[in-house]
């Protein structure tokens, strides 16, 4: 009996350990907390969605999840190495754009460097030998080779958008940080300064390097734990003398993108997730035609997909969602942009549109 006493508690020793890491984060507190405690949409002892978001939904257990995990499919991962171009981060006149793969991208504006959900470690996982390792091809870019940047915008807390040891190499070269309520409790963890931490809820703007950014909202979820919705998730919108750009974060389709339209379009650029959707999670994340949908109801000239291109976080083919989100845009005649890795888009100018993942294949023995 001492033995098993011993056993356990060593065993519950190590799991308050583990969850207490740096990598973990830390919940809101103090006058943080009390500030999200106001927020309308926080509710019982958690943040909310607008409208009704289940995790999954009616029918679906999470067993059925699992089991389909488990059979997992053999087209998840590229059949080869992903084409790149080397990242041009020179100073020029205008709004460029630069992504890295998922949803990790750099917006230039008038040599003014903002940096979005860095993610360049090998996992989106708080350890990195568990969960889903990047694609071949897309570890062309790491931290430590941005120059500085004036401004970092974090979504929400998730792994694949808030990557501890990227913060880590990056935090000395960024003068500041735009974000969801409640994410600062995490940078200040991890020692950024909290002056240089502007924290918004929905609908809040700051000015921060004479650009203007309003919170928005999403409908998706946080946590970086066991503890979900005690930060807030946003989209933002970025407006600059050259016009306005939204940044989408995460989302599930839903009425928000219209209203968002109605008050803050037409917008030059739309960045809107496209991938790791699942019929067995239809509200936390957009099927690909949704992303097209998402793009006119925001009255985006432009749409540009991300969220994908890098990790295999659900279980459709790794090309399956911009085949599908390239064909709907053709078919509801919404302009699309489609960069190779790295490649350094002129926005308001020519944008890509050569679909180059259609000539990633194995090569022949």
């Amino acid at each position: 009996m001492i033995t098993l006493l011993v056993v356990v508690f060593a065993f519950a020793a190590f799991v308050y350990y583990v969850l207490h890491l740096p990598v973990f984060g830390r919940l809101p507190e103090g006058e943080r907390l009390a500030r999200i405690k106001l927020l309308p949409n926080y509710k019982g002892d958690a943040l909310d969605n607008i409208s009704l978001t289940p995790m999954k939904p009616e029918g679906v257990s999470y067993f059925m999840m699992f089991k389909a995990l488990l059979k997992g499919n053999p087209n998840k991962l590229p059949p080869a190495a992903l084409p790149f171009v080397k990242p041009d981060f020179s100073d020029s006149p205008g709004t460029k754009i630069t992504w890295f793969g998922h949803s990790s991208y750099l917006l230039q504006v008038e040599n003014v460097r903002i940096l979005v959900d860095p993610v360049f470690s090998r996992s989106t996982s708080p350890f990195s030998f568990i969960g889903n390792r990047n694609f071949e091809g897309t570890d062309f870019i790491h931290a430590a080779d941005f120059p500085e940047i004036d401004v970092l915008v974090i979504t929400h807390d998730h792994y694949d958008h808030m990557d501890y040891q990227s913060i880590l190499q990056l935090k000395d070269k960024v003068k500041h940080v735009v974000t969801s309520i409640g994410v600062g409790q995490h940078l200040e963890r991890w020692k950024l300064v909290a002056s240089r931490i502007t924290e918004l809820a929905w609908n809040e703007t700051a000015t921060v390097a004479g650009l203007k950014f309003t919170a928005t909202p999403g409908r998706h979820f946080t946590g970086r734990s066991f503890q979900r919705n005690r930060t807030l998730w946003s989209s933002f919108v970025l407006e600059s003398p050259a016009g306005k750009i939204f940044l989408g974060g995460d989302s599930g389709y839903d009425t928000h993108f219209k209203e968002i339209g109605e008050q803050h379009g037409p917008f030059e650029l739309a960045l809107l997730e496209c991938g790791q959707y699942h019929e067995y999670w239809p509200f936390i994340h957009m099927f690909p035609e949704d992303t097209v949908k998402a793009a006119k109801d925001l009255k985006a000239r432009v749409l540009m997909p991300v969220h994908w291109g890098k990790f295999s976080l659900a279980l459709h083919d790794w090309n399956d969602s911009i085949i599908r989100v390239t064909n709907s845009a053709e078919e509801q005649q919404q302009l699309i942009a489609t960069p190779m890795l790295g490649e350094t888009v002129a926005v308001g100018a020519n944008y890509p549109v050569k679909k180059w993942w259609l000539n990633v294949r194995r090569a022949k023995q």
